[in-house]
């Protein structure tokens, strides 16, 4: 009775040595959370901007034509993921990746662009064509990277480059909830169709030098890592809100293993001593 006590004893101990981490991890996610998000909603307006001039060169010039805005003439696939560094957030990694899966699962000729540590060892290890590893710390990644990878991105697309470039990244939608998603960065193919002037008139010419193609061309990139810092700092706040949950989900498990072997120990610790002064009065009536 006594080693069974003493080995609840040291379980107690143990669980409240791990409560004390998945705490304080909770505190620093929470922390960290808040940051994240005003991070991301920051970098909205600038990306705003960009897709309106964009969009306003696209419908503003009738012979318009840009490589960026065609279809590939082939059928290579290029993937942007962006995963986290660490794991201890619950699904946060495990369910970007089976989405990602069922994205490319019907694709010939994939390459993937990882961005973080999860996503370059899942992609390594199922020996999946990997564009570069520069950028396999989410957590490294600045804005001056972003323009880095736009540019790569850009420099590769079309000809005999990719045809396609997606995007796939955990959309923060609440606390509680974080959806992975896709969307796609090249071809800018629906630009044309978006803030059309509801009398079907023509919208006045503005003329660019030197031109209409070459100004939409250089401002493209900057509107891809537009989209790629936002991504970025909302799927790092996803991953912090998937990190709060499951480490609150861990420290109330902990809670209640501690409170189920804390009674246990009473109960045993009440059982010995009742057993101590059972032998102690049979032992006076010899």
């Amino acid at each position: 009775m006594a080693g069974s006590m003493k080995a609840v004893k040291l379980r107690i101990k143990s669980v409240q040595s791990t409560m004390q981490i998945t705490k304080a991890m909770q505190l620093v996610a929470a922390s960290k959370l808040r940051k994240a998000k005003e991070r991301a909603d920051n970098s909205k307006p600038y990306l705003e901007t960009i897709l309106a001039t964009l969009t306003d060169i696209a419908n503003g010039n009738n012979d318009f034509r840009s490589i960026y805005t065609k279809s590939g003439e082939n059928d290579r696939w290029l993937y942007v993921v962006i995963a986290g560094d660490r794991g201890l957030a619950g699904g946060y990694n495990s369910n970007l990746f089976k989405f990602v899966e069922a994205e490319i699962k019907d694709k010939n000729n994939v390459t993937v662009l990882p961005i973080g540590k999860k996503s370059v060892e899942f992609f390594k290890h199922r020996n999946v064509p990997i564009l570069t590893e520069e950028y396999a710390e989410v957590a490294k990644v600045n804005i001056s990277d972003c323009f880095q990878v736009a540019k790569l991105i850009c420099g590769s697309y079309g000809g005999d480059g990719f045809g396609h470039v997606f995007l796939c990244y955990t959309n923060f939608v609440s606390m509680l909830s974080q959806v992975p998603t896709s969307t796609s960065l090249l071809p800018l193919s629906d630009l044309k169709s978006e803030n059309l002037e509801k009398d079907g008139k023509a919208k006045d010419l503005i003329l660019y030098e030197p031109d209409s193609e070459t100004v939409f061309n250089e401002i493209v990139p900057e509107y891809l890592a537009g989209i790629l810092y936002s991504s970025i700092n909302i799927s790092y706040a996803s991953e912090l809100a998937a990190r709060r949950t499951a480490m609150e989900a861990a420290t109330d498990n902990a809670e209640e293993m501690i409170d189920n072997l804390s009674l246990y120990y009473n109960r045993a610790r009440q059982a010995s001593i009742t057993q101590e002064i059972t032998e102690i009065v049979a032992g006076a009536e010899s």
